[in-house]
């Protein structure tokens, strides 16, 4: 786990099938938006959630900002964001008109075939949590934020991760506290690993996020749909 990152048994478990980017559009009661009319090619940001409470508030925060976006949550992720009180009906009130979120309930991470239809330009994964980073650097992907990831790598689509464990010390707010976290030196080395990985940048802090993104939408001729606040 990582920084104020709670838990409860089968935090990663997936139970039910979720339909294929082919299949027709279902209800978006259970949280899946319709994905029957497919953008223009290379339009969307897809941003992945894990079950990290560190900066979480800051990385939505950002994620609003972006053009064109859906956002792919981890059952981890839908946990947690419940936690912060981040429900489903809550992101789509606080995030732009035209945002689709994606829910894992898959045990092959059946949304990553999304990645397939070109639809993708940029994989984010904010905040990624130490078990998320650990998974990615050793090229593990048994969730649907670290199967994004390696398939964007093999697809050649630039991924970028907020890595939250990046210091000797790390203080992070819990949903009731402020917290002072010591990562051991096997998650800061993962960080370290992680950087080495193709067609992936990893960043340590929500000013270097920023930063990153900016130079993503101005590699793409895109623009912050709405300022800093």
């Amino acid at each position: 786990m990582s920084a104020a990152t709670p838990c409860t048994a089968n935090c990663t478990s997936s139970t039910s099938r979720s339909p294929t980017p082919t299949e027709p559009p279902q209800s978006t009661a259970d949280g899946d938006e319709d994905f029957a009319s497919p953008p223009a090619p290379r339009s969307r940001f897809a941003w992945c959630i894990t079950g990290s409470g560190h900066y979480l508030e800051e990385s939505l925060a950002l994620a609003a900002r972006l053009p064109q976006l859906d956002l792919f949550l981890s059952s981890a992720a839908e946990e947690v964001l419940g936690i912060y009180h981040w429900t489903l009906p809550v992101l789509r009130e606080r995030f732009p008109p035209g945002l689709r979120i994606v829910r894992d309930k898959t045990a092959s991470a059946v949304p990553v075939g999304r990645l397939y239809t070109d639809v993708y330009h940029t994989v984010v994964i904010a905040p990624a949590t130490s078990n998320t980073v650990a998974k990615c650097a050793y090229g593990i992907s048994d969730t649907l934020p670290t199967n994004m990831l390696a398939q964007a790598g093999k697809l050649g689509i630039p991924g970028l991760v907020f890595a939250c464990d990046t210091e000797p010390v790390v203080v992070t707010k819990a949903p009731h506290d402020w917290v002072t976290l010591r990562p051991r030196r096997i998650e800061l080395d993962n960080v370290e690993r992680l950087r080495q990985l193709d067609f992936c940048q990893v960043v340590a802090s929500p000013a270097e996020l920023e930063t990153a993104l900016a130079e993503r939408l101005h590699a793409l001729s895109l623009e912050w749909t709405s300022p800093a606040s």
